[in-house]
């Protein structure tokens, strides 16, 4: 069979290489990955394997957001991984090389590569250029955000379309520090991408040259027989999640990397996200929060700069990586940069600490995960309770939520969704109308990375599965305390009927992974 698809007796006698990618051409985040594929098979050629092509899905959540089709986002993460799996030990291969684009397309590679355990390389097809519009760097975060302006009446249809169209010029994905360079930083602090070659933007001529070396790196790994699970340690996952806060990344690379180390089998339970946040400050100048965007990180020291930065200060310890050297040897043979405007550093922190925090309370027993305001500690006030994020961005596009409020959105969780859709829109809307910092958000689903403001998710047990929010009532009071680590209401829950659950999905792959899927606390995997 293999001699039918052109192969000869000397390429069949080479190792055989997968080259998988979520190469599609509904999305500007994946759509180069089958270019990029073409080189990865060229470097592994010229190094002496044999390539085999695979392509699976992709889910981008820029199109699904806001809608039905957002409950197929993180689904979408263990197909991709089951795939990936199945594709290449069903054929038993030598070896790997992941091309990625979107959001839960990079950590289904790293998940994969934990399983495999097989030598393996996963880079990423890069950020998009940030859009133009009147004369300002603009990304999809300002669409979002531009329809809550618009139904406020701040801006026109004309300014909504003009925002629109600009903000996405061409290939590559999202671009601030939101969920998809949140996470390609991470594979490269987990050594799993080689350094330097994730931050190369997707329409940089170097990308093609970063995959055909892909390529050759993959037949070094194979040869020196290094495997992913040797770089993905305790410390190396502790080590992503300090880069993580240090850049104020997308509260997703907690989700991920919840979900890595399981397929890894490594011991890192959601508290270690508590440490490595409080102990670590900002200090990388990025959107959502900041001011920059991923093309510019790229060009004042990328994920090196920060990782050096980190390493200087004591923030994180050496740990193996595919190409062979150490996460340290790999940051010194960048080239040098001084801090900059986007990456001010350690002597000029934009914040003392990281941008999330783990929180406990009566509303969430196993935890959950608040993404920190710039200043705010403290929120209390009602409850506004909406059963489905729909129901909440139709108040917020009514004009009825207002300064004080704590919108509670539920049985949005993992298996409640299914799928624990992100609330981009209904936050968006909500900067947009000027209530960014006077409303609070609380839900078991998830946030974009492009989310800020005063925000808690992945709250556990989500509603569905039992937790307290099943049973939150409007007007029950909510405090949420960032200094005490707490979220809790003085309601008396404990003597209400929980609120049916939604029967949304009966059938099909989102009713299966409702029956799977684990906590969010968990990493929402459905492994078991």
């Amino acid at each position: 069979m293999l001699r039918a698809t052109g192969m000869d007796d000397a390429a069949i006698a080479k190792p055989l290489v997968a080259v998988v990618h979520t190469w599609s051409d509904i999305s500007p985040c994946n759509i180069t990955l089958r270019d990029l594929a073409a080189e990865v098979r060229a470097g592994i050629s010229a190094a002496g394997g044999t390539p085999i092509e695979f392509n699976t899905i992709a889910v981008t959540d820029g199109i699904a957001m806001g809608t039905e089709g957002m409950r197929a986002s993180l689904p979408s993460r263990e197909v991709i991984a089951d795939s990936m799996e199945l594709a290449v030990s069903g054929h038993c291969l030598d070896a790997v090389v992941a091309l990625v684009g979107c959001d839960k397309t990079i950590p289904a590679a790293a998940m994969a590569l934990a399983r495999l355990n097989l030598p393996g390389i996963v880079l990423y097809g890069g950020s998009i250029q940030p859009g133009v519009c009147h004369a300002k760097k603009i990304t999809v975060q300002e669409v979002f955000e531009a329809v809550g302006a618009h139904s406020a009446g701040h801006i026109d249809d004309a300014e909504l379309g003009r925002i629109e169209r600009s903000a996405c010029p061409g290939a590559g994905a999202c671009g601030g520090q939101f969920t998809a360079n949140t996470m390609a930083m991470v594979l490269t602090t987990l050594g799993l991408s080689p350094m330097g070659l994730n931050d190369i933007p997707a329409t940089d001529p170097d990308k093609r040259k970063a995959a055909f070396r892909c390529g050759e790196l993959v037949m070094e790994a194979f040869a020196a027989d290094r495997r992913p699970r040797e770089t993905i340690t305790a410390q190396a996952l502790k080590n992503a999640a300090v880069a993580v806060a240090a850049t104020a990344g997308s509260t997703n690379a907690v989700l991920h990397l919840l979900a890595i180390a399981h397929e890894a089998g490594v011991a890192f339970p959601l508290e270690t996200f508590e440490g490595a946040s409080k102990n670590t400050p900002v200090i990388a100048d990025l959107k959502p929060g900041g001011r920059f965007t991923a093309v510019e990180l790229y060009a004042a020291g990328g994920t090196a700069k920060v990782l050096d930065e980190l390493r200087q200060a004591g923030l994180i310890s050496d740990t193996p990586t595919m190409t062979g050297e150490t996460l340290f040897e790999a940051i010194d043979a960048q080239p040098k940069v001084a801090a900059n405007e986007v990456v001010p550093g350690m002597a000029a922190p934009l914040k003392p600490n990281g941008g999330y925090s783990v929180l406990y309370g009566n509303l969430a027993p196993e935890g959950c995960i608040a993404k920190l305001p710039a200043k705010r500690r403290k929120f209390d006030g009602p409850a506004r309770v909406f059963d489905s994020e729909d129901a909440a961005f139709a108040a917020v596009q009514a004009r009825q939520i207002h300064a004080g409020d704590v919108v509670v959105i539920r049985f949005e969780g993992p298996a409640g969704g299914p799928g624990m859709r992100e609330m981009l829109a209904v936050t968006a809307a909500l900067v947009g109308q000027g209530l960014g910092n006077d409303v609070a958000l609380i839900t078991d689903g998830r946030f974009s990375g492009a989310t800020h403001g005063f925000m808690v998710g992945h709250i556990a047990p989500e509603a569905a599965r039992g937790g307290p929010l099943g049973r939150l009532r409007d007007g029950d009071p909510i405090v949420i305390d960032i200094d005490a680590r707490r979220m809790d209401t003085s309601a008396d829950l404990s003597s209400r009927t929980p609120a049916d659950t939604p029967k949304r999905v009966l059938h099909g792959a989102l009713a299966k992974y409702a029956r799977l899927v684990e906590s969010a606390s968990r990493g929402a995997v459905t492994t078991g």
